[in-house]
């Protein structure tokens, strides 16, 4: 099974003769197109990994509005997928063979129009929820009109998927329909119970209806890969739901939002701020998570981490020195055979520790009834940022075994620590 992923670079300049150099200086990619080499220095094959080029490598300005004039085509001529994203990058899919390279071309032109892939929105109508999916999973963050109901939900939210187009849009509406609602409410009151049943049933997005469901409990805890920080005697300083938001790229290949949270106190510092900017990627299990706190003076602990439920309290596997944690979640909703749901989280840099920590009896009732979570835990040192990448896989998806679901998270991780080399010339 092949594990598209958005990795880091390697990005490279050769010599440009003085009339090419005038163009690029001039910011603009010259119309018979920029040459691009792509170069997989691993002994497997690449298969649609997205490779970013800073627009400033291409002779472009960055944060210039300049996506629907450049065009990206392989070495037989085919338009590829592309995206200008909020920082000024060129992302497109890339498929390089073990140990070989291969030839892109960018040009001045009007691609295609391309199928949105990765997406999400603001859903005010369902209690400020920011959702987005691509063509392998769905996810949300809770926001503060959950806040403010005093509803206990704040890590991340893993909506599954079996299908490749965008289906959270779909969801929420048919969810909360308000015609529909009123119809269950009006029945309920008339005492028509399987029929007001039925139809919440027929609209509910916690049912199968043939694309995937909400089947994961996240409640009071880090839920699918929330990070936290920690205090001196490793207890976490949970977040809560999001403060504002803003969502930066959104589509066809990537989307991204920023996360602001509210002033909390960690450890003498009494107004710390966390910053999370997360992208998804076409084709990736996996998100991507810049995580920063503001007005921390201090160094702290902070791990990333997955709640443990009881229905399988042995199912995760930690693996520090190949860089990820894994967990099987077998879902607590009555609506079916729900499957099982694979989380996992991949650390470019080396941890301190992993492995699960436990709730006693009494955190157990204060966290919804979770067992605790397993943790990937480092330092966070002030004026840094804590980057990992955490996601999920369901086996009516793609994913037959926790088995699979590992090897797919340590490919992951190897090609982060050894990423495509990108040569403009």
């Amino acid at each position: 099974m092949n594990m598209h992923i958005s990795l880091p670079s390697v990005i490279r300049r050769k010599s440009i003769p003085a009339g090419l150099l005038a163009l690029l200086a001039a910011g603009c990619v010259p119309d018979s197109g920029t040459q691009v080499t792509v170069e997989n220095p691993l002994p497997s094959d690449r298969v649609n990994e997205i490779v970013e080029i800073p627009l400033s490598a291409l002779g472009q300005e960055a944060g210039q509005e300049n996506g629907s004039t450049l065009v990206v085509t392989d070495g037989r001529g085919k338009q590829v997928p592309s995206q200008i994203t909020f920082d000024g990058k060129l992302i497109f899919p890339a498929s390089v063979k073990a140990g070989s390279s291969a030839r892109y071309q960018i040009r001045k032109g009007n691609p295609d129009t391309l199928s949105v892939i990765a997406c999400g929105r603001h859903y005010p109508e369902r209690m400020d929820d920011i959702a987005w999916e691509n063509d392998k999973a769905a996810y949300r963050a809770y926001g503060p009109a959950l806040e403010a109901s005093g509803e206990r939900a704040w890590g991340y939210d893993v909506f599954t998927k079996s299908v490749s187009e965008p289906v959270v849009e779909m969801r929420y509406a048919r969810e909360l329909d308000p015609q529909a609602r009123a119809k269950i409410s009006a029945w309920r009151k008339e005492g028509r119970k399987e029929q007001a049943d039925s139809l919440a049933q027929a609209i509910s997005y916690h049912v199968d209806h043939g694309n995937g469901m909400d089947c994961y409990s996240v409640g009071p805890t880090l839920g699918g890969g929330t990070a936290a920080l920690m205090t001196a005697d490793s207890m976490l300083v949970y977040p809560r739901c999001y403060k504002e938001y803003e969502i930066l790229d959104n589509g066809p290949l990537r989307f991204t939002v920023r996360l602001k949270y509210a002033p909390f106190t960690a450890g003498s510092d009494t107004s710390v701020v966390e910053t999370r900017l997360i992208s998804l990627d076409y084709g990736s299990h996996l998100n991507r998570t810049e995580v920063s706190y503001g007005g921390l003076r201090q160094s702290l602990p902070v791990a990333s981490g997955i709640v443990i439920h009881p229905q399988n309290p042995d199912g995760y596997v930690c693996q520090p020195d190949k860089g990820y944690v894994a967990y099987a979640d077998s879902t607590d909703n009555p609506h079916g055979n729900n499957g099982i749901i694979y989380l996992g989280m991949v650390f470019p840099q080396p941890l301190s520790h992993a492995a699960p920590q436990w709730f006693t009896p009494d955190e157990r009732k204060q966290h919804g009834g979770a067992l605790g979570h397993v943790l990937g835990i480092g330092t966070y040192q002030p004026d840094s940022t804590w980057t990992y990448y955490w996601g999920s896989g369901w086996s009516k998806a793609g994913i037959g075994s926790m088995e699979q679901w590992n090897a797919c998270l340590e490919d992951f991780a190897k090609k982060l620590q050894t990423p495509l080399r990108i040569t403009v010339e």
